[in-house]
């Protein structure tokens, strides 16, 4: 448990510290509410004791701020100028959690600091539950109510307990790190560590070095003994993604070590054992990765105890709402915005896209319209032009508009707000005409942004315009 103490006292606060820590807690300590605020950005304590009457920002100033920031841990207030006055407006009015005058029993402030520590993770463990509930279907931090991924919610309940190896698969950017966090959280593995690494992002040369460790004077620059990442990842789990990148002489080491649970250094002369739980993933269909000589069949058959495959976004589109709602959530957060919603033909267009890149284009997509939107509701123009362009194009494209009869002659672009429609047998040019001089009225005559939304430059926008003009006798 983290506990925070706030005293203007040295000796006080000294002593609260050696008191915390001597009942296995972590202690840190500030000398004022200014300096305490600024110790919470480093140090999310569980609980703070906190003094009233401080210089620079006293304790009700103190607890204000907390109260005020909507994330305020359980408070015990202490001081030497008590009274009910006082004991009301701090624990009612300011939220404090409990109210003691000096001199403090160490007792009794030992049990006081245990409730309030388990208060806490009441709370936390109830955000956590409206977080889940608040969307249609979510475990842990993944997200979606298609069957298939409500499959794969059932499988990973499974898996996440036992101790087998795990083998997730799935385009790029479907989010297998986050399956793999998530099983690692079902696990009772749980308060150990979640180790991931890219085996396409390490040159061979040290790809052995990095999951192993090395001794000091193995290699060229091997100036000290370094562990690696088994054993950093001792107790927890470890993911290393992009398995079949792995070099095949490694992948030979990787199995006798799943088979026997040792490990030997590079330059090492002796083995260890390892306690970690291997969660595997790869892009590639490991069949063919087998075929093509990339992935060894026996390393194949020991990593797919489970095989989880995640699909890719395209083919769940009822997911993408939630996702993007989760997503949202968590960008607001990162950029402190509020950014409530999205318009209904924003969520249209996306199910519509088919998202080459996935969740994490989606994320990207929508952090810029996050950041862009600020507050309120995500509309169309906070999208990017691209996406903008891609979207009108499938909407001209889409059927049940109607042609126009073989007798009459090709007619010009026509459009609604924010849609453009084509009817069979207008021209390119025309097509071009219309999009461009349709761009420009959406955003009145505003060049710069019709360019970008059109993604092409503006010389050659006025070069456009200009032809039109000329055209038209202008």
């Amino acid at each position: 448990m983290k506990v925070l103490i706030v005293d203007d006292e040295a000796s006080q606060r000294s002593g609260m510290a050696a008191m915390v820590s001597a009942w296995d807690m972590t202690a840190e300590t500030a000398a004022d509410g200014n300096e305490a605020l600024l110790k919470l950005e480093a140090f999310p304590a569980d609980v703070i004791l906190t003094d009233l009457n401080m210089p620079g920002l006293d304790g009700f100033g103190f607890l204000q701020r907390l109260r005020d920031s909507g994330d305020m841990p359980p408070t015990i207030v202490l001081t030497a100028f008590g009274n009910i006055e006082t004991a009301v407006r701090t624990v009612h009015e300011l939220g404090a959690y409990w109210f003691l005058e000096k001199p403090i029993q160490s007792g009794t402030l030992e049990v006081l600091i245990r409730r309030a520590g388990s208060h806490a993770g009441l709370r936390a463990e109830k955000r956590n539950l409206e977080r889940q509930l608040s969307y249609k279907g979510s475990l842990g931090q993944l997200v979606g109510a298609s069957p298939g991924i409500q499959e794969i919610f059932a499988l990973l309940q499974q898996a996440g307990p036992s101790k087998a190896c795990v083998l997730i698969t799935g385009e790029s950017g479907t989010g297998k790190e986050l399956v793999a966090r998530t099983i690692h959280d079902l696990s009772p593995r749980r308060q150990g560590p979640f180790i991931a690494i890219n085996c396409a992002a390490l040159p061979e040369t040290l790809i052995e070095s990095e999951l192993f460790g090395h001794e000091k004077g193995s290699f060229t620059g091997a100036s000290e003994r370094r562990a690696g990442c088994f054993e950093i990842a001792q107790h927890g789990t470890l993911l290393l993604d992009e398995i079949g990148e792995m070099p095949m002489q490694t992948q030979a080491k990787l199995l006798r070590i799943l088979e026997d649970s040792k490990v030997r250094r590079l330059g090492g002369k002796t083995e260890f054992e390892v306690d970690v739980r291997l969660v595997a993933a790869t892009n590639k269909e490991p069949g063919e990765a087998v075929r093509d000589g990339h992935l060894r069949e026996d390393l194949y058959y020991r990593l797919n105890v489970f095989h989880i495959h995640l699909p890719p976004l395209r083919e769940r589109k009822e997911d993408i709402r939630p996702i993007a709602e989760a997503l949202m959530a968590d960008l607001n957060r990162k950029h402190q915005c509020r950014v409530a919603d999205m318009a209904p033909e924003v969520v249209e267009a996306f199910e519509r896209h088919s998202w080459p890149g996935n969740v994490r284009e989606l994320r990207n997509v929508l952090e810029r319209a996050v950041i862009l939107a600020c507050e309120g509701v995500i509309e169309m123009r906070h999208l990017p032009a691209f996406l903008q362009a891609r979207i009108q194009s499938a909407a001209a494209g889409a059927p049940g508009n109607a042609a126009p009869s073989p007798s009459a002659p090709p007619a010009p672009a026509a459009s609604d707000e924010g849609v453009i429609r084509l009817h069979i047998g207008t021209t390119v040019e025309e097509a071009e005409k219309g999009l461009i001089l349709r761009t420009l009225e959406h955003t009145r005559n505003n060049k710069t942004r019709a360019a970008e939304i059109l993604g092409i430059s503006l010389k050659t926008l006025h070069n456009k315009l200009k032809e039109y003009g000329a055209a038209n006798g202008g």
